[in-house]
């Protein structure tokens, strides 16, 4: 019996003991007021200049590159369509990485929402199963994946695509935040390497694809016990080939481990995905302890501060250059736009020059299909515009496209032109030779972009043949930006 007693005891000086020190360690919170500092939650942003220069953007989408889109049906070749909850979206972060490896700690911990009641859900075991988006709103609330898909005003309909499945593993989260004014975060379910793709009872990979095209900044967090790379990790980095610029790697927890044993560890990374990331200059690489609570003792915390410091920095800068970004993203997409309406027409060109009374229609264009550089299609292109043969579409895309799409559908572009409308050719040009630099130097001279007269009624009289430009606005192409999406 007196054993017994001893025994109960000793387990409850445990329990007080470690109780006690939980409660120190939870109270040992981290200072984080340079996250403000560095975020800039203070400055007053110049919202009715972005309004004004999302209204321009809207306005030469709407009236010089959609119509090309719509009468060449780019759409049906690129499967991405630009809605209006796209142009004026804020900048998306999304989330990667293994399971338990701390993103939405990280979330938590940038938005202050630790000891919260909306804290997203964290733990040792895999916690995340839902893609969860969380965004600005005037109070808080949660919004099914099934309202925000269906809500033209948001950016997230064209997920319906996927299905209801993956729509009730869709949730949003609305906040009043001031980051969240200005940023969008995407948590995502952790990698677990022994799950197939099928079980999650949706296309996980193709959802990852759909918020990689569209994401503004990358974490891919890992943590010091997960830095094996298996099937799916592996497949998840060749989906984000192209999106290096975009992409930071996280490490992880880093206070968990002493400076030797770190720098093992850093290595041990490094050489994980070296065979993942096949670029010159390899994304940069964060190492910190992204949670609320003071950093781990005889730790370096000087470095881990610094490296806070120095992502915050490049979030802010994302989000700072969000404006131009999207001004890039639109004039890349109008230059895709016309290339593939150029060769569209080319076809449709040598379409008619084959024709004979006597030809049959489907084999004479199956000859041209199935072999396009013998009729120079692309090769035309490439001679009378200054378009880089990189910029040019896969030519066995248009095998398919035109399986669907026929050859008859189509009219050449010398004939797509109005009266009040003008011609589709020179509106896109226009566009990406004048009007979409223009809006960019106004932004960068902090003069406010305003419509015209004529843009803001969508009258005809401002149409004017491309020759009246002037020379400096009237080659068909500049160097192309980079493209984000």
């Amino acid at each position: 019996m007196k054993g017994t007693v001893s025994i109960c005891c000793f387990l409850t000086l445990l329990i007080l003991q470690a109780t006690a020190e939980v409660e120190d360690f939870s109270s040992a919170l981290r200072d984080r007021s340079h996250i403000d500092e560095t975020l800039r939650f203070a400055s007053e942003e110049k919202a009715a200049d972005f309004a004004a220069a999302i209204q321009k953007l809207r306005k030469i989408y709407h009236t010089s590159i959609k119509p090309m889109e719509q009468a060449y049906r780019y759409n049906e070749l690129r499967q991405h369509e630009i809605s209006d909850g796209e142009i004026t979206s804020k900048p998306m972060v999304l989330f990667l990485g293994p399971w338990s490896v701390g993103k939405s700690s990280m979330i938590n911990y940038l938005l202050g929402l630790n000891d919260s009641p909306y804290q997203l859900y964290t733990g040792a075991e895999p916690t995340t199963s839902e893609f969860t988006v969380i965004m600005h709103g005037e109070k808080i609330r949660s919004v099914e994946g099934i309202v925000m898909a269906a809500d033209s005003s948001r950016s997230f309909s064209p997920l319906e695509k996927f299905g209801q499945n993956f729509l009730e593993k869709l949730i949003g989260i609305e906040m009043p935040h001031k980051l969240l004014e200005r940023v969008t975060f995407v948590d995502t379910p952790g990698i677990i390497e022994n799950r197939k793709q099928q079980e999650r009872g949706y296309p996980f990979n193709d959802v990852c694809q759909w918020f990689i095209d569209r994401a503004d900044l990358i974490f891919v967090v890992f943590d010091p016990t997960k830095l094996d790379v298996g099937l799916e990790l592996e497949m998840l980095f060749r989906q984000l080939k192209g999106r290096e610029s975009q992409i930071r790697i996280i490490l992880n927890k880093a206070d968990n481990l002493a400076t030797q044993d770190l720098m093992r560890v850093y290595g041990a990374l490094f050489w994980s995905l070296a065979p993942l990331i096949n670029v010159t200059e390899p994304p940069r690489v964060y190492v910190s302890s992204f949670w609320p609570y003071d950093y781990a003792p005889d730790t370096s915390r000087d470095l881990f501060k610094r490296e806070e410091i120095s992502l915050l920095e490049d979030l802010n800068q994302v989000i700072e250059n969000r404006m131009e970004n999207k001004i890039a993203f639109i004039r890349q997409h109008a230059i895709r736009v016309r290339i593939h309406a150029l060769l569209v027409d080319r076809y449709v060109q040598t379409f008619k020059e084959k024709m004979s009374f006597f030809s049959d229609p489907e084999l004479v264009f199956q000859e041209i299909v199935d072999d396009p550089d013998k009729f120079y299609i692309f090769k035309s292109i490439l001679a009378k515009t200054n378009v880089s043969k990189f910029d040019l579409p896969n030519r066995d895309a248009y095998r398919d496209f035109f399986g669907i799409n026929p050859i008859t559908n189509f009219k050449p572009l010398s004939t797509q032109c109005s009266y009040i409308g003008g011609c589709l050719l020179e509106k896109i040009e226009r566009a990406i030779t004048n009007e979409l630099p223009a809006l960019l130097s106004s932004i960068n001279s902090g003069k406010q972009p305003g419509l015209s007269s004529c843009e803001a009624t969508g009258c005809g009289a401002c149409i004017f043949p491309l020759h009246a430009l002037p020379s400096s606005a009237q080659p068909f192409f500049s160097s192309p930006v980079v493209d984000k999406h």
